[in-house]
């Protein structure tokens, strides 16, 4: 399946990137971020515990399902003030 990831705040620093289409064989988010660190090096970063994820522009959790042409973005915990 192709899906869009998308990264922001100091994932998409550590990275160099904000988008990437990219064809992957998992079926949660939680799959996709293991496959993606794999690639090694920076990508460690979304080892991060706090990693907040959306599916679709939805929050989620890592549990959450995959489809062809979804959209998935990492984002680091936000807090309020």
């Amino acid at each position: 399946m192709i899906i869009e990831l998308c990264l922001f705040a100091r994932y998409r620093e550590a990275l160099g990137i904000e988008r990437e289409r990219i064809e992957v064989d998992v079926t949660s988010i939680a799959d996709l971020r293991d496959a993606l660190l794999g690639r090694g090096d920076n990508w460690a970063v979304l080892a991060d515990p706090k990693l907040c994820c959306a599916r679709n522009q939805t929050l989620c959790s890592l549990k959450s399902a995959i489809a062809d042409g979804d959209e998935i973005a990492f984002f680091p915990q936000m807090t309020g003030g």
